[in-house]
């Protein structure tokens, strides 16, 4: 596995690794290639840092410890990740609640229309799938969520006996916002990702991940897998808590880029996602995905997920869905694409660098044990409280 060292020539990155020898997380920076440790008392978490309005100068402006080169950390990360004896990314906030939104694309969102229709099943799918695409088509590209003419779609869909619940969300007012992991479960680049035993139909999903402080201010932007569970979801929404959060489901990283004068929010809302999978059965799925076709603006989505009705006093991390959704056969003709263990998916942007991961079962990934409680308690043995 390699990483896009080419998307880090410009900008401003800052991430967090594992340092064995402090037993404890570390916040670094990238500076032509090398990894830098910026901790400080200043901003000894990712927390503190995104909550500075100077954070992209204040990290410009420390000097930190060199650690070790992005190949070297690349190397190591994939053998080590999950092993505190170990140097190795980690997912590069700490303290932010990892949130998460769906069906924010027109095409995904007919996909999960499938999946509630098809209830899990996936050799219902293509069936069900030719017969809301004949009703639906394209019509939904270009409708934005919440607006009159979304309104009049709902109501032809609901006379032709295909309304659901996902394309309320899609094109509704209130878009769909849910608790994606708890505070230090995401893994980072070179993780294993995991995916509950249960489920036999499944996918990774590539998405942008918003940076977010406690006044809802949009520090920077990262990569993430927002891996989904396509027949448990299916079976009902009220499993979605048992299909997203699970031992190692979320993957962010490898870096946020924060904000300044060479990335902003336009960046983001033009970013183009780059996917692709490789199993150690040959198989090869090439994916893509456009932030211009989402149908909410990143903005708005913030705003329906911290505001007057909810505060979030550590900031908070926010996949903002994706347009993926393969339908490609991957072994039986007409129930689409589902991971094997072992598939390699590795998430890239030309301006966030790439994000590469390795898919087992949830319990077959490293158990999470460095929670809340240890962090405060190591930051305050090195003196960083």
């Amino acid at each position: 596995m390699i990483i896009a060292a080419e998307a880090f020539k410009t900008g401003t990155f800052v991430g967090r690794v594992w340092r064995p020898d402090a037993q404890g997380p570390a916040l670094v920076t990238l500076r032509d290639g090398v990894l830098y440790d910026v901790t400080s008392k200043e901003a000894p978490t990712m927390r503190d840092l995104l909550e500075r309005e100077d954070a992209a100068m204040f990290i410009r402006a420390r000097t930190g410890e060199r650690l070790l080169s992005l190949d070297d950390l690349a190397a190591q990360s994939v053998e080590a990740a999950g092993d505190l004896t170990k140097i190795h990314f980690l997912a590069p906030n700490d303290l932010q609640v990892v949130k998460a939104c769906g069906v924010t694309f027109a095409r995904s969102m007919i996909e999960r229309v499938i999946e509630e229709k098809a209830a899990g099943n996936p050799a219902l799918a293509l069936k069900i799938r030719e017969r809301v695409t004949a009703i639906i088509g394209d019509s939904l590209r270009n409708l934005k969520a919440g607006s009159a003419d979304a309104a009049r779609v709902k109501a032809a869909l609901i006379e032709e006996g295909v309304w659901s619940q996902y394309l309320e969300v899609g094109i509704g007012p209130d878009a769909e916002v849910f608790s994606k992991a708890q505070v230090l479960a995401a893994v980072g680049w070179g993780a294993s990702v995991g995916l509950h035993p249960i489920s036999r139909w499944n996918n990774p999903e590539p998405e942008i991940v918003l940076a977010v402080d406690s006044r809802g201010t949009v520090k920077g932007a990262t990569l993430g897998n927002d891996v989904n569970l396509r027949d448990v979801e299916g079976r009902s929404a009220l499993l979605l808590g048992k299909a997203k959060d699970n031992n190692a489901s979320a993957a962010i990283g490898p870096f946020i880029r924060l904000f300044d004068e060479t990335y902003s929010i336009d960046n983001v809302r033009n970013a183009d996602l780059d996917l692709s999978i490789a199993g150690e059965d040959g198989f090869v799925l090439k994916g893509h995905s456009t932030m211009r076709e989402i149908s909410r603006d990143p903005l708005d989505l913030v705003a329906q997920t911290i505001g007057a009705h909810h505060q979030y006093p550590d900031g908070f991390m926010l996949f903002m869905g994706t347009l993926f959704a393969p339908v490609e056969d991957r072994d039986v003709p007409g129930e689409g694409f589902t991971h094997k263990m072992g598939d390699i998916v590795t998430i890239s942007n030309p301006e966030l660098g790439s994000l590469t991961n390795t898919v087992r079962l949830s319990t077959q990934c490293p158990p999470w044990v460095f929670g809340t409680s240890a962090l405060m308690r190591n930051l305050a043995a090195r003196g960083l409280l």
